[in-house]
Order: structure tokens, then C-alpha cells, then sequence
């Protein structure tokens, strides 16, 4: 972030990710080491007026350039989405800087991708630059809090939570009460038209319940006590996944159709949503090979999902009849088969032999048991492995 700041004004910086993954620690630690004028707000206040605010804040970072008398200067906004019309605003303020010729360089801050990606794309094309900003990593974690393994794949990739890990109970009611609830009810439910805010909340419950497994809509809203539609569903799991804390994994067929049709796997995005919701600490969670084993899967799917957007890569899984392959890797035409042995007991016969006879696959790698080690496997970049 810091050497796009550096480059001359081309684009609007996004910095676009989950709450508590680091992104305003991350600018204010990039503001600290320019030497610029610069101006941060927030604007996760609710007496705030919308595009009145982001005209005045506007108006002080130019202040600061014109009193400096340097030629550039920055205005970092963060929680934007939370202001209506933001985007529109934005652009006039943006083409008027750039008519006038000056140098007012923008970052924006978002704790919800999907209503950030719609601003964007409705009335800043051609103005923006995505940062991604995930879930932290194994070696993120690792390197930064000395995270062991099992301690990466029962707590996840909070790096705000992360003193906590020493008190089961605290980390929990921390994960509980300022990542999820926050999330759902101020990311999702106050942005976004939801009829069924309770039939939500249990998807998302259910979807940590059942990260890891291979569950069709209508098995779910079986399992839900709904009589809601399959797209109703579908959208509040769109919602949850835009919020970076359940997603589905669809079925690879190579065909678009069968892929969009298919029964999704459902993944958490941070394993540690699995253990704050569960009644294990990570003591017991190790003792149970079968629930153990379904996070270890969890954390490695997460670990795909999360990284797949930086390496411009598509995660699937595969079924077929009796044989599953847990996960897909493909970037453009080279796919690349995951075989997961976590300890968990799976119905599904593995099916590395037989996806490799329909499709080919580049690479076919066993994570686990007999094969990579799951800390190197979590340590590497997706890139790795493609390459």
C-alpha cells in the first residue's frame, strides 16, 4: 500500500476485507510513514449526513495540501459504506480534483466487500484500485503472535483476538459479541434488504456446523425449519460470504450450467468461527478426531477461498457417485486436485484416480496424512503450488 501511495494520482486505493483483519492499524501505520499532509475519518458515527460529511472532510485535506504548499497530500475515509450516495460523491469530488489538477491521493476503507464493490463499480469505473484485505494466514499468525498450527486451526486468523487465545472464555465472547454479532447486525441486516433476519442468523450457525460438508439448498432449509425458497438462501449465503464468514464451494463438472445447479459445499472463511459457536476448547476439540479433523479441512478451505481472489483462481470441490475430491484448484485452464486426510471419517470415497482420468489435472496433491504436511501446506502462498 504504501508504494502505490508513493506513485503519482491514478486511482482511488480501496482496502476492502472483513472487520478485524487489520485494515485501519494498516493505514494508520502507512500514514505514519508519510511524509505528506494527511487527514483520517471515519465515518462509523450515526449522526453523520452523508454526502455533507464527505465534501467537508474533503475540503480539510485540500486545506492541508494548499497550507503545506506540497503538491499532494492524503484523505483516508474508512467504514464509507456506511454513508448514503457515498460513491456518487465521491466521483464529483474526485473528476473536480482532477480537472483542477490536484493531487489529492484517496483511500477507502470497507468492512463490507459486497456493498463496497457496488459503489464502485456503479459510479467509480475506471477510478479504483482494489487492495484486498483477508482473514489473515497460518503465517501471518505465525509470524506475528507465534501461532502454532493447532493453534492457527482452532482460533483462526484474528489477529485482534489473538492475546485472548490464553482465556478460552474471553476469545469466545470477543469472536461472539465483536465479529459476529457486529458483523450480522451492522455489515448485513442494517445494509441490505433482509426479510428473514432470523433465517439468516441460522444459516450462518449452520453453516459453521456444517463447514467442511457438501449440503443441498433444500436439505438446508430442512435443517433451518424454514419454508423460505432455495434463491432466498442462496442470497443470504451471498450476503454471509461478502461479509467474509461463510461461503459455498461449488461442484467442479466443467460445464457452467452443472456448476451453478449443483449442491454447494459450505465453508467457513476463518476457522475460528467453527470453534467461538462450538462447545469445545481446543483440549477437547483435539480429543474428537471426527471434529478436529472437520476443521482442519475447514482451515484449509479457507485458506483457498481467501487467497483465490489475489491469485485470480477459482476454488470447486468434486463428486461423483461415491468418490469426492475436497477441493479444486483452477487458474485459467490448469486445475489442480486436493485430497485432504485430516483424521475425519468421510462417506465419500476419495476420487483423485478418477477425476484425474476425466480431467486431467495438472498437479494432484495429498494434504495430510502420507503426504504434505498441513504447516507447510497453511505456510505457502496459493501461487505455490500452481507454479
Amino acid at each position: 500500500m504504501l508504494s502505490r501511495l508513493k506513485e503519482p494520482r491514478k486511482f482511488i486505493q480501496v482496502l476492502a476485507g472483513p472487520r478485524q483483519t487489520g485494515k485501519t492499524t494498516l493505514a494508520h501505520q502507512v500514514l505514519d510513514e508519510m511524509t505528506i499532509p494527511a487527514h483520517y475519518v471515519s465515518a462509523d458515527q450515526p449522526s453523520l449526513q452523508g454526502d455533507i460529511w464527505i465534501e467537508q472532510q474533503w475540503e480539510i485535506a485540500r486545506l492541508l495540501i494548499k497550507e503545506s504548499k506540497k503538491r499532494t497530500g492524503i484523505l483516508v475515509m474508512d467504514e464509507i459504506q456506511k454513508l448514503p450516495s457515498w460513491s456518487e460523491t465521491i466521483k464529483k469530488l474526485w473528476d473536480e480534483d482532477s480537472k483542477n489538477k490536484i493531487g489529492l491521493k484517496v483511500v477507502l476503507l470497507g468492512s463490507a466487500p459486497l456493498l463496497i464493490q457496488k459503489g464502485l463499480t456503479e459510479s467509480l469505473a475506471g477510478r479504483f484500485e482494489i487492495i484486498s484485505i483477508n482473514h489473515w494466514s497460518f503465517k501471518e499468525m505465525k509470524d506475528a503472535f507465534g501461532f502454532s498450527l493447532d493453534e492457527y486451526i482452532f482460533y483462526g486468523g484474528y489477529p485482534g483476538a489473538a492475546e485472548f487465545i490464553q482465556d478460552h472464555q474471553r476469545w469466545k465472547s470477543y469472536i461472539n459479541d465483536a465479529l459476529i454479532e457486529t458483523t450480522i447486525s451492522r455489515d448485513i441486516l442494517l445494509m441490505n434488504r433482509v426479510d428473514k433476519p432470523a433465517l439468516l442468523r441460522r444459516l450462518f450457525f449452520l453453516g459453521c456446523e456444517y463447514s467442511g460438508q457438501i449440503l443441498s439448498y433444500n436439505k438446508m432449509l430442512g435443517q433451518l425449519q424454514d419454508a423460505g425458497n432455495t434463491t432466498t438462501l442462496a442470497h443470504y449465503l451471498h450476503l454471509l460470504s461478502g461479509a467474509g464468514m461463510v461461503t459455498e464451494i461449488k461442484k467442479y463438472a466443467g460445464e457452467q450450467v452443472r456448476i451453478r445447479g449443483s449442491s454447494p459445499k459450505l465453508n467457513v472463511m476463518n476457522a475460528g468461527l467453527m470453534s467461538a459457536i462450538s462447545n469445545y476448547d481446543i483440549k477437547s476439540a483435539k480429543e474428537d478426531s471426527e471434529y478436529w479433523g472437520r476443521l482442519v479441512e475447514s482451515a484449509i478451505g479457507a485458506h483457498l477461498i481467501n487467497n483465490s481472489t489475489q491469485y485470480n483462481m477459482d476454488i470447486f470441490y468434486w463428486r461423483h457417485i461415491n468418490r469426492e475430491v475436497d477441493f479444486i484448484i483452477k487458474q485459467n485452464k490448469s486445475l489442480i486436485a486436493i485430497e485432504v486426510k485430516s483424521g475425519q471419517h468421510k462417506m465419500s470415497l476419495p476420487g483423485i484416480k478418477t477425476f484425474s482420468d476425466l480431467f486431467k489435472p495438472m498437479k494432484v496433491l495429498l494434504i495430510g496424512n502420507q503426504g504434505i504436511k498441513i504447516e507447510t501446506f497453511l505456510d505457502k502462498p496459493l501461487d505455490f503450488w500452481i507454479k
